[in-house]
C-alpha cells in the first residue's frame, strides 16, 4: 500500500500529519542521506540504500525533481530510520510518499540554521566526516519511518526550484556525493520542455543518452554505465537563438586576474525542406581505400560497401572521387566528379569498386599526396576518408615525411579522416594527419565492421554549416584585446548540423568579453558575435578548469608522441629502461633527455596532473603508496620513462592502440572522469581510486591521510602544519570558512586531511569510519 501526503507549502515548508514532529535534535538509529549513505550510532549498519531514480522535468525555469530512494533492512528486526536529503536553496516540497505498513511520517523543510544544528548533531553522535560534504545546504528531514526486518521500504520525495538563468543558458544541479567510495546506483532522467525551442542540453558532469522529442522538448538520462558515477548531478540547457546558440559558462581562479571559460555553442539540426537562406555547403568526399594483399577477405568487402553505401549518401551535386592503392595508385577519376542525378556516376562508381582485389605492399605516402592535390571542386568543403590496415612498406615510409605531407602540402586544406583497420597501423601517424587538417583519426579493433565505423563518422559529416571556424575576442572597438589564450581545440573543427561544441580556454580580467565567430558558409563568410558577462563566474564551476586540464594534457602527450616519430630522437642512458638496478639519483640522472623540449612537455603533464588529479597511463604512479609526492626529480624522471618507452617507442600494436584511444578521449573530453579511467596497455580498462577530485582541488591517499596537491610545494613543509581535531571549537571555525568557500568537501575524507587554505597549511585530525 502507498500511503501519499501532499500539501502545498511556501516559506519554511511543514509536512505535518499524525505523529510527533522531530525536534531539532533527535533522530533515529539510522540516518538515510541517499546522496551520500546511511549513517548509524551502531557500530555497523543494517540498512542501506539500494538504488535511487530521480527523474526531472524542467520547463522553462522551473524544475521539478523526484527521488524514489529504495531501501533494504539486513536484520531481522524493524529499524527505525530517518531522511536527511540535502537541496538546493529556494527549493520547495510538493510531496513525500512512502511504501508499507507503519505511521505516516511528518517532514520539515529545514532552513539553514536548522539544517545547520542538524548537521552538528549527527555527525557529533556518528563521528562520521563524510556528512558534512553538504554543510551549508538546506536540509529536507522526514520523520521517522519503519524499515521491516529483512525487507524493504520505498520513499518517494518530490520538491521545486526556480532556476537560475544566464542569457540563454539554464542551470540545473542535483547535490550527491564525490567521494569515489559511493557506488549507489542512481538512474537519472530529465525531461526539459520549452515555449522557445531548445539548441542543446548538456551535463559537464555524466555522460547522457539524450533524444529531442520536438524543437521545444529534449529528454535525457544517464548513460546505462554510469549509473555509479559519484559526484553532484549538473545540467545545463540551451535555448535556440539565431543560426548558432552560445553561452559562456565561467570559473575565477583563485589569487588570478581571470579563470577558466567553457564556451557551449550549438547549430541547429538540417531538416528537409529547411529554408534555403540558411544554406549549407556540399561536401567533395575522396575514400582512399588499401587493397594491398592484407586486406583480403572481409577488411576489404567490408570497406568497399562503406565507400558505396556514402556515395550513395551523398546529395545530387556533391562531389566524389576514389582512390585506391597498394604497391601502385589508381583513381576512379582524375579529379572529384559531380553525382548526377540519373545515377550514372555512382553505378561507374561501384563497377570500379567491384573491380578491387588485394595484392601487393602498402603506399601511403603516394595514395595520400594523390588524394590532397587533385584539382579541388570549387565552393565545396573537401573531405578525404582516409582507409588503412597496415605500416608503409612501399616508397616513401618515413613516418615524419608522410606527416609532413598533410601539415605543409596539403595546398587544398582537405580534411583527412583516417581510419586504422587492426592493430598492425601506426597511429601517431595517424592521428597527425587527421588532427593536422581538422579532422579525427578512427581505429577499428580486429572482429569490428569496418562498414559500421566508416558510415558512422560520415554520418556526422552532414550539412556543413562553417568551415574553418575562428574564435577571437574583440575589445569595444573592434580590436583584439588578448584576454582569451590557450583555447582548446586550437583549431576548431569544421560546424556540421546538429553540432554541439564545448570550447575550452583561460581568460583575464573581470569585464564582459566579446566573442566573435566566423567562418566559411557555402563560401560566403559569416560572423557571429556574443557578449557574455563574467559575473556569473563561481567557484562551483570547477569542473571547467579540469576539463581544460585535461584537454591540453592531451595536447601535451600529442606532442610527445610525435617525437618518436622514425626512432627515438633523445640520447638516454639505456639504464634507463632497467631501472631497477639503479639507485633513485642515479635513475634521474640516468633518465634525464638531452632535449629541452621533451623535458618542458614532461614538467607541465606532470604539474597539471598533479594539480587537478588527472591522471593518464604515463602518471597513473603518482596515486601508487610509495610516491613521495615532494620529490620532483624522482617524480620527473619515472614520467620521462613512461613517455620514453610507451608514448614514443610504441608506434603500433595494441600498446600503441590503446594510448590513442585514451588520448582522443582525453582531447575531445567535455565530461568529468571522476574516476581517472583509462585503457591500459592490453586494451584493459582501469580506474584510480586513490586520488580524490573535490570542486577545484585534488586530494591523494597516503596510508591514512589525504594530501592536498596544493600543499606539496608549501614552504613551511607539512610537518610544521597546524593540527586541528574533528569535533573541536576550531574544526568548526574552519568548516564555517570552507562553507563559505564552497570547500566543505575536503574535510568530509575519512581520516586525517592536509589541506592549504589561506597560504598555510592544516591537518584535520577526522576519525575513520567502516562503510
Amino acid at each position: 500500500m502507498l500511503k501519499t501526503l501532499r500539501v502545498a507549502m511556501t516559506g519554511v515548508v511543514l509536512l505535518a500529519c499524525a505523529g510527533q514532529l522531530l525536534g531539532a535534535h533527535r533522530f533515529a538509529s539510522h540516518v538515510v542521506v541517499p546522496q551520500s549513505r546511511v549513517f548509524s550510532s551502531r557500530a555497523r549498519s543494517s540498512v542501506w540504500v539500494t538504488h535511487v531514480r530521480a527523474g526531472v522535468v524542467i520547463l522553462e525555469q522551473v524544475a521539478t525533481t523526484t527521488l524514489d530512494i529504495h531501501l533494504q533492512n539486513t536484520s531481522h528486526r524493524q529499524e527505525e530510520a530517518e531522511l536527511i536529503v540535502p537541496v538546493p536553496r529556494g527549493a520547495v516540497v510538493r510531496g513525500f510518499d512512502f511504501q508499507g505498513k507503519g505511521e505516516e511520517p511528518s517532514a520539515k523543510l529545514l532552513p539553514r540554521d536548522e539544517a545547520k544544528a542538524t548537521y552538528n548533531a549527527i555527525v557529533a553522535k556518528v563521528r562520521d566526516p563524510a556528512l558534512l560534504e553538504f554543510a551549508g545546504s538546506n536540509l529536507i528531514r522526514s520523520s521517522v519511518f519503519p524499515v521491516p526486518a529483512e525487507g524493504k521500504q520505498a520513499v518517494r520525495l518530490t520538491y521545486e526550484q526556480v532556476l537560475m538563468r544566464e542569457g540563454t543558458r539554464i542551470d540545473y544541479e542535483l547535490p550527491r556525493s564525490e567521494s569515489l567510495t559511493y557506488t549507489v546506483p542512481w538512474e537519472i532522467s530529465v525531461r526539459v520542455k520549452s515555449k522557445q525551442e531548445l539548441a542543446t542540453v548538456y551535463s559537464p558532469t555524466h555522460s547522457l543518452e539524450t533524444k529531442r522529442v520536438s524543437p521545444e522538448i529534449i529528454s535525457a538520462r544517464l548513460k546505462g554505465d554510469r549509473t555509479q558515477e559519484p559526484g553532484p548531478f549538473r545540467l545545463s540547457c540551451l535555448v535556440r537563438e539565431g543560426d548558432v546558440s552560445a553561452s559562456l559558462i565561467a570559473y575565477p581562479e583563485p589569487g588570478q586576474d581571470g579563470g577558466y571559460f567553457l564556451l557551449l555553442a550549438s547549430v541547429p539540426e538540417e531538416e528537409p525542406g529547411s529554408d534555403p537562406a540558411r544554406e549549407s555547403s556540399h561536401r567533395e568526399v575522396t575514400l582512399v581505400i588499401d587493397r594491398s594483399g592484407s586486406m583480403r577477405g572481409a577488411k576489404l568487402k567490408q570497406a568497399k560497401e562503406a565507400a558505396r553505401q556514402i556515395i550513395e549518401g551523398l546529395g545530387i551535386g556533391e562531389a566524389f572521387n576514389i582512390i585506391s592503392y597498394n604497391d601502385g595508385i589508381s583513381s576512379f577519376a582524375r579529379a572529384p566528379v559531380i553525382k548526377d542525378d540519373k545515377g550514372e556516376m555512382t553505378a561507374a562508381a561501384v563497377r570500379y569498386l567491384n573491380g578491387l582485389s588485394p595484392r601487393g605492399g602498402t603506399n601511403i605516402h603516394d595514395a595520400l599526396t594523390e588524394a590532397i592535390t587533385q584539382p579541388p571542386t570549387p565552393k565545396m568543403l573537401p573531405i578525404v576518408l582516409f582507409l588503412t590496415d597496415g605500416l608503409p612498406t612501399v616508397g616513401q615510409t618515413a613516418e615524419t615525411a608522410i606527416r609532413d605531407v598533410a601539415a605543409k602540402h596539403n595546398p587544398h586544406k582537405r580534411r583527412i579522416f583516417t581510419f586504422g583497420v587492426g592493430l598492425d597501423v601506426n597511429t601517431p601517424l595517424l592521428e597527425a594527419l587527421a588532427l593536422d587538417s581538422r579532422a579525427t583519426a578512427t581505429f577499428v579493433l580486429p572482429k569490428e565492421d569496418v562498414e559500421a565505423k566508416v558510415g558512422m563518422v560520415f554520418k556526422r559529416l552532414s550539412g556543413p554549416v562553417l568551415a574553418e571556424p575562428e574564435l577571437q575576442e574583440t575589445a569595444t572597438a573592434g580590436t583584439p584585446s588578448h584576454r582569451i589564450r590557450d583555447l582548446l581545440p586550437a583549431a576548431l573543427p569544421d560546424i556540421f548540423a546538429g553540432d554541439r561544441l564545448v570550447l575550452l580556454g583561460r581568460y583575464s580580467g573581470t569585464a564582459p568579453l566579446t566573442l566573435t565567430l566566423s567562418g566559411n558558409q557555402a563560401d560566403k563568410k559569416r560572423v557571429f558575435r556574443f557578449r557574455f558577462d563574467l559575473k556569473g563566474a563561481s567557484p562551483q564551476n570547477a569542473f571547467v578548469a579540469r576539463l581544460w586540464a585535461s584537454r591540453r594534457i592531451a595536447v601535451l602527450v600529442d606532442a610527445i608522441r610525435r617525437m618518436g616519430a622514425d626512432g627515438p630522437p633523445l640520447a638516454v642512458n639505456a639504464a634507463v629502461f632497467s631501472s631497477a638496478a639503479l639507485p633513485p639519483r642515479a635513475l634521474v640522472s640516468a633518465a634525464r633527455p638531452t632535449t629541452p623540449r621533451f623535458n618542458e612537455l614532461t614538467e607541465e603533464i606532470v604539474r597539471l596532473s598533479t594539480e587537478f588529479g588527472i591522471l593518464t597511463e604515463y602518471t597513473a604512479f603518482l596515486a601508487r603508496e610509495g610516491t613521495d609526492l615532494t620529490q620532483r626529480d624522482e617524480i620527473l624522471a619515472e614520467a620521462q620513462r613512461n613517455f620514453q618507452h610507451r608514448a614514443m617507442s610504441t608506434r603500433s600494436g595494441i600498446g600503441s592502440v590503446n594510448q590513442s584511444f585514451n588520448n582522443d578521449f582525453q582531447r575531445q573530453q567535455d565530461v568529468l572522469n571522476r574516476r581517472n579511467r583509462f585503457f591500459d596497455q592490453n586494451l584493459t580498462r582501469v580506474e584510480i581510486a586513490d586520488v580524490q577530485q573535490i570542486r577545484g582541488r585534488a586530494f591523494y591517499r597516503r596510508g591514512a591521510r589525504w594530501i592536498d596537491s596544493r600543499a606539496l610545494q608549501h614552504s613551511p613543509p607539512p610537518a610544521r602544519a597546524r593540527v586541528i581535531a574533528f569535533g573541536s571549537p576550531e574544526f568548526s571555525e574552519l568548516l564555517e570558512t570552507l562553507v563559505a568557500r564552497g570547500r566543505q568537501g575536503e574535510v568530509a575524507l575519512r581520516g586525517e586531511v592536509l589541506l592549504e587554505i589561506d597560504g598555510s597549511l592544516v591537518v584535520v585530525r577526522n576519525p575513520i569510519v567502516q562503510k
